[in-house]
C-alpha cells in the first residue's frame, strides 16, 4: 500500500506541473482544461458529453467548439434561422453539462482544411491551454466530420510553434490528442485506448441532449414528415425523456459491451464489468503521448 502511494505522489509531482491548468485549482488540485471539437452543433455533445460533465462535477474546465453553424442540418428549414437555432442548443446543453460552448460561423457542408481554418483550430486550442484536446478521426462517412479531424490533426503540431499564428502565445507543451469513437474500419477500425464509465451522469447526459430538439426529434438533415408524425409528442417532454432515455441506453450500453476490455484496465476486474454506460476514445499518432499514469490524471473518475 505505502509502495503504490509513493508512486502515485510521483506521478502526481512529475506530471502535475505540466498540466496547463496547473496554477488553476481550488485546493484538490490541478485543474485541467479539455476542448472537444465536433464538425456540427451535436456531435461534441453526443460523443463527450458524459465525460465531459465527469470532468466538469471536479472543477475541471471543458469547451465545446462546433466547426460549422448547422445551417442545413434540417429537412425542413435552413439558413441563419437554422444556424442560430442548434446554436441556442447547443448552449443550452453545454450548460446543463456544465462547460462552455461555441459554435464557428461556417457552413455546414462546406467545412474545408485551409490554411485559415487551420490558424482558426490552433488560436483555439491555444487560447483555451488546453491539455486534453478531443476531435472526430479524419475518416467518416460526412466530409465535414473527416476535415474536422484532419484539421485538429494539423493543429496538433502547429500549437507549439512559436511563428505560426504569433498573435497567439504557442502551448509550452503539446496537449494530448484523442479521437472520439466511430464505427468506421478503413484505414483501421477505432482502437479504445481509454474507456470512461459515465453511469453518475447518464441522466444529466440524457437531460442535457433534450436540448437539441433539431436534431434529436426532429430527424435532423434526414428527416422527413413521416418521421415528425412517430416523434414523441412535443406537447409531452416526459414520453420525449423516457423516449431519448431508452434510445441512449442501448447506445452507450453498446459502447460499453464493446469496449468492455477497456474498462476493465481503466477501472479494475470488480468494477469495469459492472459499467452500463461508456463514452471511449483513441489517442492520436500526434501530439504528446501519454503514460498509463497521466491517463489515470486526465481521467481521473
Amino acid at each position: 500500500m505505502m509502495n503504490r502511494f509513493l508512486v502515485t505522489l510521483f506521478c502526481l509531482s512529475f506530471i502535475a506541473p505540466r498540466l496547463s491548468g496547473a496554477a488553476d485549482t481550488d485546493g484538490n488540485g490541478p485543474k485541467l482544461r479539455i476542448i472537444c471539437f465536433g464538425a456540427h452543433p451535436d456531435d461534441a455533445e453526443y460523443k463527450s458529453g458524459g465525460t465531459a460533465a465527469l470532468w466538469a462535477k471536479q472543477g475541471h474546465h471543458v469547451k465545446f467548439v462546433s466547426l460549422t453553424n448547422g445551417d442545413i442540418g434540417h429537412w425542413q428549414m435552413a439558413g441563419g434561422a437554422l444556424a442560430k437555432r442548434r446554436t441556442a442548443e447547443s448552449a443550452v446543453v453545454a450548460k446543463r453539462l456544465g462547460v462552455t460552448s461555441q459554435v464557428l460561423d461556417i457552413h455546414d457542408g462546406e467545412l474545408e482544411p485551409t490554411l485559415e481554418n487551420r490558424r482558426t483550430i490552433t488560436r483555439l486550442i491555444r487560447q483555451w491551454k488546453a491539455d486534453i484536446v478531443i476531435a472526430h478521426r479524419p475518416w467518416d462517412y460526412h466530409p465535414d466530420h473527416r476535415y474536422a479531424g484532419v484539421l485538429v490533426q494539423d493543429a496538433a503540431y502547429m500549437v507549439t510553434v512559436p511563428y505560426f499564428c504569433p498573435d497567439t502565445l504557442p502551448l509550452e507543451k503539446n496537449p494530448v490528442f484523442l479521437y472520439s469513437s466511430d464505427d468506421f474500419k478503413r484505414p483501421y477500425p477505432f482502437v479504445a485506448d481509454i474507456a470512461i464509465a459515465y453511469d453518475e451522469v447518464f441522466d444529466q447526459k440524457v437531460d442535457a441532449l433534450m436540448a437539441l430538439e433539431s436534431q434529436t426529434f426532429e430527424g435532423g438533415a434526414l428527416g422527413n414528415a413521416e418521421i415528425m408524425a412517430k416523434a414523441p409528442p412535443i406537447s409531452l417532454p416526459e414520453l420525449r425523456r423516457q423516449w431519448l432515455s431508452e434510445i441512449w441506453q442501448r447506445r452507450a450500453g453498446d459502447e460499453a459491451n464493446r469496449f468492455r476490455n477497456a474498462l476493465i484496465r481503466h477501472y479494475g476486474k470488480e468494477k469495469g464489468p459492472q459499467v452500463k454506460y461508456a463514452e471511449a476514445f483513441e489517442i492520436c499518432e500526434y501530439g504528446r503521448q501519454p503514460s498509463d499514469a497521466e491517463l489515470k490524471l486526465l481521467f481521473p473518475f
